[in-house]
């Protein structure tokens, strides 16, 4: 019976060698699915579209760059859940959808933990508060001047209940006594364009989202949320400067289905450390305000485990809750 359960167990070992080695020959061999679990236009479409072609050359296979939005990103970012693990399917994601969606709705449909290997840790990136050109809100002290001369009138943009646009706004509400009303969109460029007409006084938008806009003149930038001031935009004040608490940036990462092939983690892990050496997408990627501070990928889990503990405590205290 031993000898049988031996043969057995070394019958499978050598198979699982077999096919381990026939993956690693032939991997990758057909084009990869980065799926983005927001719609286009946010910050996540714009790094994965930024990072695509040189994670492509890397690896040696096309990118398709997958918008896959709905319910705050829990839709896509449920359907890399659920998909192969044979590292054609990949999620490009930020903490709103990763860190705080599972605070916010009640059954997101997924675990960040258990039900993702991360992969890759690419940046990060403030918020920033706009008004339309021409506004008489053109500092923090105006917005929180006028929020208090009307309590509950001056309303604010976010790209939906629950993102990080929309808690800032909550945070800076508690910090500064005020009540700023909140408007959610299904995603950051409805809510931008309806900032443009002047349907809504004021959004919070990634800085990439938004900073070709400020830089045209067409959007007026009133503060950021990140601790210290983006080089990217260095003229722009913080809103920690007035409310020191009062910070929030989003951060983009690469994570694919728990139990994917260890050969294709690492092979991916391989090429996205190449593809952001490339001075190219270096240079395209600052310049749309991303923090390019590494974060090793054995700390990514680390950072997620951080985060979720960090806003699950704001999203109390907000009082937000989805079905």
């Amino acid at each position: 019976m031993l000898k049988e359960t031996l043969v057995k167990i070394s019958v499978a070992v050598i198979i699982s060698a077999l096919a381990t080695g026939v993956f690693a020959q032939t991997y990758p061999n057909k084009p990869i699915n980065l799926v983005v679990p927001q719609a286009a236009g946010g910050t996540n479409d714009i790094v994965a579209r930024l990072i695509a072609p040189g994670l492509g050359e890397a690896l040696g296979a096309s990118i398709v760059v997958e918008n896959r939005p709905g319910a705050g990103g829990n839709i896509g970012t449920q359907s890399v859940a659920r998909a192969a693990k044979d590292g054609y399917t990949l999620l490009l994601t930020i903490n709103s959808a990763q860190a705080i969606n599972p605070a916010l709705y009640k059954n997101p449909g997924f675990d960040p933990i258990n039900d993702f290997v991360p992969l890759y840790y690419i940046g990060a990136t403030p918020y920033v508060l706009v008004a339309p050109p021409g506004s008489p809100l053109k500092t923090l002290a105006d917005v929180v001047a006028a929020a208090k001369k009307k309590p509950g009138e001056l309303s604010y943009a976010s790209a939906g209940n629950g993102t990080i646009s929309h808690l800032l706004g909550a945070m800076i509400n508690t910090s500064a006594g005020i009540e700023m009303q909140h408007i959610p969109y299904k995603g950051v460029a409805p809510a931008i364009n309806d900032v443009l007409g002047g349907q809504v006084p004021l959004a919070f938008a990634s800085l990439p989202s938004a900073l070709n806009y400020i830089k045209a003149g067409k959007l007026q930038a009133i503060a950021i949320s990140s601790a210290k001031r983006s080089s990217a935009a260095p003229d722009i004040p913080t809103i920690a400067e007035t409310y020191p608490d009062c910070v929030g940036e989003v951060w983009v990462a690469i994570f694919a289905p728990a139990g994917t092939n260890a050969f294709a983690v690492k092979k991916i892990q391989s090429a996205m450390k190449t593809t952001l050496a490339m001075p190219e997408v270096r240079e395209r990627l600052m310049a749309q305000g991303l923090d390019l501070t590494p974060v090793p990928p054995e700390k990514l889990g680390a950072l997620l485990k951080d985060e979720l503990a960090k806003w699950v405590r704001i999203v109390k205290a907000s009082g937000a809750q989805l079905d």
